[in-house]
């Protein structure tokens, strides 16, 4: 009895520090390159995630730690980096993959917040199900496609057909007629029921769009003129790459209308631009209703607001489309922090990783940090543009492991056995596009960066 009554009080003392505690909402978007307006790119129409900046700190350089759903989100929740064994796929489980280890939403919830997940934040909604105060919840029996001859492909696939439907769809509908436009009302709602709580909450909502396939209501197609959409300037493979870092951009060819191998048409390209560019639009009108329901419920100033995405995406350079590269514009995401107290519309150039925003969230909420993270809390540089910082930002896919500092972004590939098969290097000063592999004419800078990869990819934590 008396352990039952200790455990009560604890749980009583911990419920009364986390009241004075500010609530979190934790926006995922899936595949969301940095390409917004908030970022310097002003082709892309991106109010609303532009006035999350105005009002909170974008880090300019943050990178994710796998280029690929599952193991990207799986590392980020547990705030460990990956191995070659651990984090590896878009089907990991953090749950399977790092098993014991107390995960974002377990250690808000052990420490008196109400967590809730509505949409896609792990990959699997059932991973880490005891983190969550009530069961992860997502839109259910929403059709992909609205366009009756794209509606009929979503048959035969159910019947068998191993294609899916096409690439992209703009039909004249209603935000809420794709799962997006579901969920964000969803939020919307319980931003309302979390209010009433005799506790702070952690909200974590995970978009889907812009993933593929490239579908959004009209209007927001309507936002950009196709004749004015270009194809990248680096539609080319890298002068020296190794084989190793280019694919066949598997993701997208299961889609109706793409080839099986070989390029697309340029015509097919514009057509995925144009689509990738009208998802990221229509998520951005989704997240401005988030916000603008905070204002309302007059709840903005007691809560801190991440955005963050959860790997980079190709949309040509190189050749390439989807993510699964440790090129840049795979591992490059945008995060956004807004905090109560911490002065908006900053910018912060120091290298970022995804499991740095475990520690923040924890130190910016006073929540005692886990041992086991390997990230680094970002709130001294939101406090302090001069605080000191990290020098390197680290990730990996399959056989490559990538390390980013100042200049260089420089990659090794290893056979099964750990020997080294070929390297890349690139240039960012003389080269941001990575068009250039110098690894031949920069071989002490090839050395130094081999031996800070392998003092920070973090084998030793397997």
């Amino acid at each position: 009895m008396s352990r039952l009554i200790l455990l009560l009080a604890l749980l009583l003392q911990s419920q009364m520090l986390a009241a004075e505690r500010p609530n979190v909402l934790f926006i995922a978007v899936d595949d969301l390159r940095p390409e917004l307006g908030c970022y310097g790119k002003q082709h892309i129409q991106s109010p609303n995630i532009d006035r999350l900046a105005a009002s909170g700190v974008l880090f300019e350089r943050a990178y994710c730690m796998v280029p690929t759903c599952g193991a990207s989100r799986a590392s980020l929740m547990t705030g460990i980096r990956p191995t070659p064994s651990r984090f590896v796929s878009y089907l990991t489980s953090a749950e399977k993959d790092a098993p014991g280890v107390t995960t974002f939403n377990t250690q808000f919830r052990q420490n008196g917040y109400y967590t809730v997940s509505l949409g896609k934040v792990f990959h699997h909604p059932d991973d880490n199900s005891e983190g969550w105060s009530e069961p992860a919840w997502r839109p259910k029996g929403i059709p992909w496609y609205r366009r009756p001859e794209n509606r009929e492909y979503e048959k035969q696939q159910k019947q068998g057909n191993s294609k899916r439907g096409p690439a992209w769809e703009s039909a004249d509908v209603p935000d809420n007629a794709y799962a997006d436009g579901v969920l964000a009302e969803r939020a919307v709602a319980d931003l309302r029921r979390l209010k009433e709580k005799d506790q702070p909450f952690f909200l974590a909502v995970g978009f889907f769009k812009p993933h593929l396939p490239f579908i959004a209501p009209e209007k927001y197609w309507e936002m950009y003129d196709h004749e004015k959409i270009l194809l990248p300037d680096n539609y080319y493979a890298p002068k020296d790459a190794p084989q190793a870092s280019i694919h066949s951009s598997g993701e997208l060819r299961a889609y109706a209308g793409i080839p099986e191998t070989g390029p697309v048409s340029d015509e097919t390209a514009r057509n995925l631009i144009h689509g990738y560019y009208a998802c990221v639009s229509y998520t951005d009108a989704q997240i401005g209703k988030l916000l603008d329901e905070l204002d309302r419920l007059e709840l903005a100033s007691n809560t801190i607001v991440v955005l963050w995405g959860d790997h980079g995406w190709n949309l040509g350079e190189h050749t390439l489309w989807c993510k699964h590269s440790c090129y840049e514009t795979s591992m490059q995401i945008p995060v956004i922090v807004r905090a109560p107290k911490i002065q908006g519309g900053q910018r912060r150039a120091g290298l970022v990783e995804s499991i740095d925003l475990y520690p923040t969230l924890c130190e910016l909420t006073d929540i005692p940090l886990p041992d086991h993270l390997q990230g680094r809390s970002l709130a001294p540089l939101m406090k302090d543009p001069e605080a000191e910082w990290k020098s390197a930002a680290v990730g990996r896919f399959q056989n490559g492991d990538s390390i980013r500092t100042e200049k260089f972004r420089f990659t090794e590939y290893t056979d099964k056995t750990g020997k080294q098969t070929s390297q890349m290097l690139y240039d960012h000063q003389a080269d941001p596009g990575e068009n250039v592999n110098v690894v031949e004419s920069h071989q002490k800078a090839v050395q130094d960066l081999t031996d800070a990869l392998h003092q920070l990819k973090g084998y030793d934590r397997e």
